[in-house]
Parts: structure tokens; sequence; C-alpha cells
């Protein structure tokens, strides 16, 4: 195992975060610290100055150099030309077994968020799908960003044409910014034709992306005009959102939308996964990894604000599912299935633990990864559909400094195929890390007081237990040394980017605050 620094996260030791007073110091403090790799040009540039300084020794320098070079023993980077890697080729790129992950990365993550009992839907070839949206016949829009060529890529469009229905698509209206209504009547008249009516739209990354931030988390363009017309004409009517999280608040209370499921950029096979949820050939069991915010939250958090706890000086709500104090639209980890389940958690567990105990029986090097509990949690299809399930284990209670957090995801394992009737074992590991929360400092502590372990967002079980004794620190986080001054680099937004100085009239070098 090695670790690396994100790009020019190096640098940044040194400008703007003025961790370090010199560049030299910038390189060798995250040298110290374990990086054993830098994105950037910090360590080639300065590391051998840093050593001719004395910021760090050889075997600092050793251990870097061990763990990268181990993981390259561990790869078979030196091995002779008979090892089976050395044989691959490009023939092995875009198999079979590479599509068919592509596929069930997409249908494991799509989200049901709505479904009034529309779905699962039996689709047939005596029947009409119009399908309406800016993503209707998307395309590179479902890759999202940082992504590689695809062999293929099949949109919702293809997915719809893979029912056997007969298919009405029209790509607008262009969802993102443009409410002209020109094209407008087209949309009616397959409206009109239609037997199943669905929308798929949303953002994309003309909208949001890295580097490029929103102003807003509602639909963009009349998107929203168009999807409420729609649901007008009594037809059984799904929504798929698509791209970054938007406000559904409109879709959500709508009586005529009977399902709305959310499948971010779900890649090559996106709109085959969606349309195999939609007709019950894949059980939906995503989870939604962020929380669905109602619009107007971004105008209750301050930017000038990044605390997560809500703020009564300043009207902030709080940041996350931890701390938030609104109604959000949709929670963090909520998602429907096809089936129900019920949960329960196995086995005679202790309700009290003395904290010192617990630490006295481990020999891990790092007190924050001693093992507390392996939780069993039974899970049992009581319903009539093959389904997978996410068993999420969140902790709640009243530990540590006030206030507390609404509880806190510690463990979650995926659970594959449960048939109906059937009850499988979902294995939940807590370590004294998982218990722990942070302090002002960012220390890791272990604090005593009561805990509630909670299976699901909905918690359909729960476990209390107590921790007694004293609090005990299990990591210390490194404290930032007293403010420095400097020279500056400017950042000029490429990977290890290129250093600049601007010097004053007397030759010195401003501070940029």
């Amino acid at each position: 195992q090695w670790v690396t620094s994100d790009c020019d996260s190096v640098q940044n030791i040194f400008y703007p975060h003025q961790y370090a007073e010199t560049r030299e110091a910038a390189a060798a403090a995250a040298l110290n610290a374990g990086t054993d790799i830098d994105c950037g040009t910090y360590y080639q540039h300065h590391l051998p100055a840093a050593y001719e300084q004395g910021l760090f020794n050889e075997s600092t320098l050793d251990q870097a150099l061990i763990r990268q070079y181990s993981s390259l023993v561990r790869l078979g980077y030196f091995d002779g030309m008979s090892v089976p890697y050395r044989s691959l080729d490009f023939s092995d790129v875009n198999t079979p077994n590479a599509q068919q992950l592509a596929y069930r990365a997409a249908a494991e993550g799509v989200t049901l968020l709505k479904n009034d009992g529309l779905l699962p839907l039996n689709i047939g070839s005596d029947q009409t799908i119009a399908l309406i949206g800016d993503w209707a016949n998307a395309t590179t829009q479902m890759q999202g960003n940082y992504e590689g060529p695809a062999p293929y890529l099949h949109g919702p469009a293809y997915g719809a044409n893979q029912t056997g229905a007969n298919v009405l698509v029209y790509n607008q209206p262009s969802g993102q910014g443009n409410p002209t209504t020109d094209n407008w009547p087209t949309i009616w008249d397959y409206a009109e034709q239609a037997d199943i009516i669905v929308y798929a739209g949303g953002i994309d990354l003309s909208v949001a992306e890295e580097g490029m931030d929103r102003h807003t988390i509602d639909w963009t363009g009349a998107q929203l005009d168009v999807i409420g017309e729609l649901a007008m004409y009594g037809k059984p009517m799904i929504v798929l959102q698509m791209g970054d999280q938007v406000d559904n608040t409109m879709i959500a209370q709508n009586p005529n939308i009977s399902a709305l499921l959310w499948g971010g950029y779900p890649g090559q096979d996106g709109g085959l996964a969606m349309f195999d949820i939609i007709t019950g050939k894949v059980a939906p069991a995503g989870r939604l990894p962020v929380t669905q915010y109602p619009s107007k939250y971004v105008s209750q958090i301050p930017m000038t604000d990044m605390s997560l706890r809500p703020n009564a000086s300043n009207g902030s709500p709080g940041r996350t599912y931890q701390w938030y104090t609104g109604e959000p639209v949709y929670q963090f980890g909520y998602g429907m299935h096809y089936t129900n389940f019920s949960v329960s958690i196995d086995g005679d567990e202790s309700d009290s633990y003395d904290i010192a105990d617990l630490v006295k029986g481990c020999d891990e090097q790092y007190m924050d990864r001693c093992p507390f509990k392996t939780f069993a949690v039974n899970v049992e299809n009581s319903g009539a559909v093959t389904s997978d399930y996410s068993a999420l284990g969140f902790l709640a209670g009243c530990h540590g400094p006030e206030p507390y957090p609404h509880k806190r995801l510690r463990a979650y394992t995926r659970l594959h195929n449960i048939t109906a009737g059937a009850t499988e074992t979902a294995s939940l590991n807590m370590t004294l890390g998982s218990l722990a929360r942070v302090d002002d400092y960012g220390n890791t502590v272990l604090y005593p007081g009561d805990y509630s372990l909670m299976i699901d967002v909905q918690p359909l079980a729960m476990w209390n237990f107590t921790l007694k004794g004293e609090a005990i620190t299990l990591d210390n986080w490194p404290q930032p040394p007293e403010p420095l001054s400097q020279p500056t680099d400017y950042w000029v937004g490429g990977y290890g980017s290129a250093q600049r100085e601007q010097l004053l009239d007397d030759g010195t070098v401003p501070i940029v605050p």
C-alpha cells in the first residue's frame, strides 16, 4: 500500500494554505506525513534541497520507495515474461465480462424515489411509449466527466426500444436553460398518441461539473413546466431524473406522476439499465448517496460559512444528513424496492462496555482500527420479488460534546438476489473508530455515553448500548503551526502547475491573504 497526493496538493501546503514556510518545507512535510507520491512537481523540484537542509532523513525516503516498489512487486511488475499479466493485450479490453460489469454498475446504482404501484410495468409490442426530454436520446451525457472511450452508448431511447413497444422519441425541451416553446406541439402530439409517458431529463455537464458550480438546484429551463403538462394527460407517467441532484418536490407531490427514478451519470449501458428496472427485469435497490435538498436551501447556507452544524446567527440550517435541520426532499440513503424487507439484529449482544477494556484488548497499530463488533443483520424478503438489499448501519445517541449529529453512517454492505421468503445475513463490521467522534482539534475520540445502532433510513431494527469510563483519544490530528509569512505561489490551473512569483519594487514578495 502507498499514499498519493491529489494533484497540486503538495504545492498547496506552501500556498495557499501557508502551512509551510518554504517550498522545500512543504515537500518535506508531505513526505514526513506519509505521502509517498506527489501528483505534481514539488517532490521532483524541492525534495533534493529539502534533504540537503535536513528536513527529512533517508529512512523516510526509503519508506516511500519501499511502499511504492512493494506494490509493483505484488503486481508482478518485475516478474518474467511467463506471468499471465504479461500476455494481456488490447483483446483483453472491452470483454463481455467488462461490458456486463458496466451494465451491473448502472443497474445497481439506479435509485427508485417514487412508485405508486405502477412499477414494475409490463410493456408489450401493442403499446406506445412517448419518450420526451433532453436526456431521451442521451449518449455522451451519460458518461459524466473523467470518462474513458466507451464501445457503445445505450441511452434511454435504446432501452425503450428493447421493450418491443412502439417508441416516439423527442429530445426536447432543451433542459439546460432554454425555455423556448417552439417545438412543444410535437411533445403534446406524442403524448396524445402514447399509452405510457416517460420524461428523461435533469441536468448535465453543461450546467455543473468540476470548476463550474450551479447557482440553483432547481430543474433547469422549462422542464418542470413540460413535466406538469404531460402529467395532465392522465396516462401512466414515469420521470427519469439524470445527472446531479435537483429539487424533485413537484414531482414527488404530483399524484399524476406515478414513478420517479434517479440515474445520475450511469455510463455506457445506463439507458438499458433504467428500462430494465422499469419493466422489472431488474429490481431496484440503489440508495441515494446524497441528501436531496429543497431549492431554497442554497439561499440559506452562506458560502462564507463551511460549518456543518446549523448556525442560528446566520440562518444556516446545517449541512449534510448529519446536521441538516430542514425537511429534505429525499433523505440520504433513501431508496425504494419492488418488495418488502424485515430486518433483525442477531445475537445476544451486551448492552454495556468499558472503554478501557475495549482498548486494552486491541493489538492494532492504529487504535481507531481496533475491532468493536461484527453485527449479524438478518434480512428477510417478505414480499414477492427477488431483490438486492443494502444494509445501512447508522449510529446515533448522546455521546461526546453537544450538539449531537442526527445520525452517522458507520457500516454498510449489499446483499444480492434475496428470493421471496428467504432470509440472508449481512455482516456489518464496526471498529472503535466507527463509534468515535472528532473533536474541535480534529482528534478522533471515543466517548462514554449512549449509542444506538439503527438499520436503514427509517430504522427497521435498532440495538442500544452504552460505553462507560473515560474518553480516549484514538488518533491525534496534526496541529497547524503559528501563521507564517513566506513567498507565494500562484495556482494557474494545471496539474503540477508552474510557479510564479510577484515581486514588489523593493524585491520582496507580498503575502497574499
